[in-house]
């Protein structure tokens, strides 16, 4: 699987929404598109939320912060991410 970073802010509306059940449902989105939610961080700062998610691909990935943003109303940036061991193999090789 491959790991994926979910930087999330909220809207105006989704801030005023915030409970323990939406974060059962963004769980529930990671599991129905067959991801899996490794950690889920709140933040100070420009960005409200953090997810470090692994996904089989990157389609299933961008269905997750589709659908996050379509029921949960919260606007996910996603990036692609390896290890540090695995970026230095990288820079090794080449």
């Amino acid at each position: 699987m491959t790991t994926y970073v979910m930087c999330g802010t909220y809207s105006q509306d989704s801030i005023k929404k915030i409970s323990a059940e939406r974060t059962d449902k963004m769980k529930e989105i990671v599991r129905r598109l067959n991801g899996k939610l490794i950690s889920a961080y709140a933040l100070l700062g420009e960005k409200d939320l953090l997810l470090l998610v692994e996904f089989d691909n990157m389609e299933q990935a961008m269905k997750c912060s589709i659908e996050l943003a379509k029921e949960l109303d919260i606007k996910f940036s996603t990036f692609q991410a390896i290890s540090v061991e695995e970026f230095d193999k990288i820079v090794e090789s080449s």
